[in-house]
């Protein structure tokens, strides 16, 4: 009767798969539909497809990422150029990075068999790693973790599973919140409501975490306003 699917990948191929039935797609943490052809817009998709939009913070991430390495100069990313809510945040952080005079290294991946190598590469000529929510590129974060704990560099995530993995921080949006509000919108479908006019929910409120066994590895002084924020430890 209806299908949920989490996150781009998953949620292009339910779309596509539905075309031409009456079967709603309720996304999940899709950071741009538009961009990803799901919806015609964010207050009206036009077809049966909408859901919830997990928008990056990426201001308050790089103002994050400055406050722990004050001398930051070159930021690295690695994306998967096939994903859309990749190149639309590296956009979006290419922007704010230039106007503070911060240079970012990024580098496409195509599939997973790119990114050791990709990895190893970036590590070593940026002064930090940062992960959006590249589905491909968080799949196989140990590989980039590994690449990065080699150079002596940390990497930032961008939700607090990946910082309990190893990054040394993020600006975490909160997961559980965006569930709920997927299973509110998918009961309204199932009840009978036009998908087609239902607004995509984005989900903005976000905090800061932070990974005390990487700050100490990699001997990063915590700011001092940083008292207040949460702090978690590598999983074991």
């Amino acid at each position: 009767d209806l299908i949920v699917a989490i996150a781009t990948p998953a949620a292009t191929s339910a779309y596509a798969a539905t075309e031409g039935t009456e079967i709603p797609v309720i996304f999940c943490a899709v950071s741009d539909p538009v961009a990803a052809e799901l919806v015609q817009s964010l207050e009206a998709p036009g077809d049966l497809c909408t859901g919830t939009s997990d928008v990056l913070d990426l201001k308050a991430q790089v103002s994050m990422i400055q406050k722990l390495q004050p001398e930051v100069k070159n930021i690295g990313i690695l994306y998967t150029t096939s994903e859309s809510n990749s190149i639309s945040n590296l956009k979006n952080f290419k922007e704010i990075c230039g106007g503070l005079n911060i240079n970012v290294e990024a580098v496409g991946v195509q599939n997973a068999s790119d990114i050791p190598s990709a990895a190893t590469a970036l590590a070593g000529k940026v002064d930090c790693i940062n992960n959006f929510t590249d589905n491909n590129v968080v799949n196989n974060l140990t590989i980039v973790l590994n690449a990065a704990n080699a150079a002596g560099i940390p990497v930032y995530g961008s939700e607090i599973e990946q910082v309990k993995n190893g990054c040394l921080a993020a600006v975490s949006i909160d997961y559980v919140a965006l569930g709920k509000t997927t299973g509110d919108m998918m009961l309204e479908a199932l009840k009978g409501a036009d998908v087609a006019t239902m607004s995509v929910k984005q989900i903005e409120d976000a905090e800061m975490v932070i990974n005390t066994d990487v700050m100490s590895a990699l001997k990063i002084k915590e700011p001092a306003d940083f008292a207040d924020i949460e702090k978690v430890t590598t999983n074991k």
